[in-house]
C-alpha cells in the first residue's frame, strides 16, 4: 500500500509542478479540446493545493514503506 501511495503522490506532484511552472496545462487542455477549462484550472488556488496533497500522499507512502521494513 505504501509503494502505491508513493507512486501516486510522486506522479501527481510531478504533473502538478510541471503545470505550475511551465505552460504544459494550456497545451494539454487545448490538445484534448477542453480549452474552456483553462480559466478554471490554470490558477494557483487549484494547482498549489493539488501539489500539496500529492506531496502528502508521497510522504505517507514513504512513511508506510519505511514502517513496514
Amino acid at each position: 500500500m505504501g509503494k502505491l501511495l508513493a507512486w501516486i503522490g510522486g506522479f501527481g506532484a510531478g504533473i502538478g509542478l510541471l503545470c505550475c511552472f511551465t505552460p504544459l496545462l494550456p497545451f494539454l487542455l487545448t490538445g484534448i479540446g477542453a480549452a474552456g477549462l483553462i480559466d478554471v484550472l490554470y490558477r494557483d488556488a487549484i494547482l498549489l493545493p493539488f501539489v500539496g496533497l500529492s506531496l502528502l500522499l508521497l510522504g505517507a507512502g514513504l512513511w508506510l514503506m519505511r514502517k513496514s521494513n
